[in-house]
C-alpha cells in the first residue's frame, strides 16, 4: 500500500489530560470494564508499549492516531464504531479494522498479526 494512503488509528476514548488521567485510572482500576481495546492491548496505563511503537514505526506506511473527538475535529466524521482503523486516501477515509475486529484481539500479538493479515491481503 504505497500509494500515499494513510492508516489512521482512532482510540474509543477523548483527548486531553483530564481523560487521560480518568482513562489511566479506569485501566488499573476496572481493567475489563475499559471501553477502548485499541488502547488496552497497545498501551501499558501510563504509556505506549514499545512493541506496538516499533511495530507501527516498521509498517513502511504513514500513520495517525486520534481520539474519538479529535476525529470529528480535524475530519468531520462521528457516528463510528470505535476503536477503529480507517484508510485515508487522498482525503477520503474508508473503513480499514472495524471495531468488533480490534474488540476480538486479545493482546498486542494478535492486533499485530491482525494488521499484518490485512495489509498482506491488499497486497495480493
Amino acid at each position: 500500500m504505497s500509494d500515499g494512503s494513510t492508516l489512521v488509528f482512532v482510540y474509543n476514548a477523548d483527548s486531553g489530560r483530564l481523560n487521560a488521567l480518568l482513562d489511566i485510572g479506569h485501566k488499573i482500576l476496572s481493567p475489563s470494564t475499559y471501553s477502548c481495546n485499541l488502547c488496552a492491548v497497545t498501551h501499558s496505563a501510563f504509556s505506549m508499549r514499545g512493541e506496538w511503537k516499533a511495530f507501527v514505526e516498521g509498517l513502511g506506511l504513514p500513520v495517525e492516531f486520534l481520539h474519538r473527538d479529535e476525529l470529528e475535529k480535524k475530519y468531520g466524521l462521528s457516528g463510528a464504531a470505535l476503536p477503529a482503523v480507517f484508510l485515508k486516501t487522498e482525503g477520503r477515509f474508508s473503513p480499514w479494522l472495524g471495531s468488533e475486529e480490534i474488540n476480538r484481539c486479545g493482546s498486542l500479538q494478535e492486533l499485530m498479526r491482525s494488521i499484518r493479515d490485512k495489509l498482506a491481503a491488499q497486497a495480493s
